[in-house]
């Protein structure tokens, strides 16, 4: 394991660092993550990240130890203390987890949250991933239902998730692509989902019960940038099969170009050119912020 991690304040080679087994985070799985990668060593969207695990946290009535200003020096004291990045880059994961205490569900019992943030050199998706694009596979486990655990909450347990990414495996897929309890299409077990038609850029509405991924956010804005128009839509599986192109988002992997769907080619079997077009935006966007960064915000 390479790279640091930062554990309530101390810094530790990341074979050494702990977390006591007593912590909720680990015996109940009660906390919020966010994961962040760098462009020119910056921390790209710092300040939206952490509105959300503010958002996160406060689902749980979980308390946020220190302001961003505070925890971005954290973060680049770990980055720092990680070395030599292949990349020049790295890869952030920031976890708060409800705290060591007795078990039970009381959260009286665990007064101090536990602050986690592991930094690792950032490995990017090959380069056949951009040029030829993935295979996705439409799982038959359902994305959490809203009224059970909120898949808007950010949420270290991600039991539901991986279930899904399971099965995609077992079918040689490399992303697992989820409905929701109507029928909906929702999103990927680590990402958004995004499909073309007619030049648009369409993704599930917040309202399929799905994590609003910062990345997909973001991409609303890149679209202006290039002239692609990005909305939301109620998507359904018998959209998959219209679909001139798809991509899926997220921190790490940038916009992936899907190219088939479980054993259908979708569109030409190539990366589509409105996909190319938004991912070359959406590069621009992330190097132009990150080569003027704006200072981190204060929890607004």
């Amino acid at each position: 394991m390479r790279g640091a991690v930062y554990v309530n304040g101390t810094i530790a080679p990341a074979d050494q660092a702990v977390v006591p087994v007593y912590d909720h985070g680990f015996v109940y799985g009660e906390g919020v993550y966010e994961t962040l990668r760098t462009y020119n060593r910056v921390p790209l969207l710092y300040d939206r990240h952490m509105r959300r695990l503010r958002r996160s946290a406060e689902a749980l009535a979980l308390p946020v130890p220190c302001d961003d200003r505070t925890l971005l020096k954290s973060i680049e004291d770990t980055v720092a203390a990680a070395g030599e990045m292949p990349s020049g880059e790295a890869y952030i994961r920031v976890l708060l987890t409800r705290g060591v205490g007795d078990l039970t569900y009381d959260i009286s019992a665990t007064p101090i949250p536990t602050l986690v943030i592991i930094v690792k050199p950032f490995v990017a998706p090959p380069p056949r991933v951009f040029n030829d694009g993935i295979r996705i596979a439409l799982v038959d486990i359902l994305r959490n239902h809203p009224g059970s655990v909120n898949p808007a909450i950010k949420s270290n347990n991600l039991l539901n998730n991986a279930l899904a990414m399971q099965k995609a495996y077992t079918t040689g897929a490399e992303e697992a692509l989820m409905c929701n309890y109507r029928g909906e299409l929702s999103e990927c077990s680590q990402a958004n989902f995004f499909l073309v038609r007619g030049g648009v850029a369409l993704t599930p509405k917040s309202s399929a019960g799905l994590l609003e991924g910062v990345t997909r956010a973001f991409l609303f804005e890149v679209g202006q940038d290039v002239g692609v128009d990005v909305g939301e839509e109620v998507l359904y599986p018998k959209d998959l099969e219209t679909a001139d192109e798809m991509f899926i988002t997220s921190t790490t992997r940038e916009l992936s170009p899907v190219v088939q769907v479980d054993h259908r080619v979708v569109g030409s079997g190539k990366p589509g050119p409105v996909t190319r077009k938004l991912l070359e935006g959406y590069r621009k966007r992330a190097n132009d912020l990150t080569r003027t960064p704006q200072p981190a915000g204060t929890n607004t």
